[in-house]
């Protein structure tokens, strides 16, 4: 049995070196979910794990949410293969997964199957770190507010000349209150941010668009962020409640596929 854990940065990320048989029996799970927490970002070098071994290993980590096949979500912008790829030409902005969500994803499981000779790279910005190197009193000022997430907002910087059909189904999506400092069951607090964040509850709409863009440059400036060029059978686990996480533009003819695991969601957003 080998699990040799390294830091890849000072404020996020973790490496991992181990292999099939130690992640499939499920006896490293709770160091595992610990560190998830504690540095947001797990990278599995190159451990090619199966779809079946991935899915093995979700499951010792928590409860999966039902996504594609039995589990496993197949990430690609060819629509036959997945029908939702049009909406994730979206996730080239920062992001974390179930804005709308009351009890948002715990945690996203990834391995590349194919990779694009251009772009496609993942970056993920640590948003529990952000929040902690803000002043005390910018802290205690933010903590009152309440940011308005919709869906428009996720897509509108995309789809810039978005038809009116388009703009109808993302006004179709109910708007979703969110406090913009989470306070987690831990006692820790992270900025609840990304592209859905579209203005701030009780604020002049522009002036509040103004700090939330303001807060996000904050959140994803380099000390935070930590960018993974992909290789075949890499794997990256990423805690979705205390991260933001963004895909660099890649060509749709590219082939690129990512298989995804997502486990169900454990905190309420406070």
């Amino acid at each position: 049995m080998s699990f040799i854990a390294s830091d890849i940065a000072a404020r996020i990320g973790t490496k991992i070196e181990t292999d099939h048989a130690t992640l499939a029996g499920g006896s490293k799970a709770a160091e595992i979910r610990e560190l998830l927490e504690l540095r947001g970002i797990l990278l599995f070098p190159k451990i090619s794990l199966t779809d079946e071994e991935q899915l093995g290993f979700s499951c010792t980590l928590g409860a999966l949410v039902e996504q594609g096949d039995k589990g496993l979500y197949k990430v690609t912008l060819d629509s036959k293969i997945t029908p939702t790829a049009e909406y994730l030409r979206g996730t080239v902005l920062w992001h974390f997964d179930g804005f709308s969500d009351d009890v948002p994803a715990r945690a996203s499981i990834l391995t590349a199957r194919k990779t694009s000779d251009i772009g496609g790279q993942t970056e993920f910005a640590n948003t529990y770190a952000a929040y902690d190197d803000l002043p005390e009193e910018r802290k205690q000022t933010l903590s009152e507010l309440r940011v308005v997430h919709t869906m428009a907002a996720t897509q509108r910087d995309v789809f810039q000349n978005a038809p009116a059909e388009m703009q109808k189904i993302w006004e179709s999506y109910p708007p979703k209150v969110q406090p913009l400092v989470w306070t987690h069951r831990s006692g820790r607090k992270s900025l609840l941010l990304g592209s859905s964040a579209d203005w701030v509850e009780g604020m002049d709409k522009a002036e509040g668009q103004v700090l939330i863009a303001e807060l996000q440059t904050w959140t994803t400036q380099r000390k935070f962020v930590y960018r993974h060029e992909w290789t075949v059978g890499d794997m990256v686990i990423w805690d979705n409640t205390g991260m933001l996480h963004r895909v660099e533009a890649y060509p749709d003819t590219s082939g690129r596929m990512m298989h995804r695991t997502t486990l169900v969601g454990e905190e309420p957003i406070k």
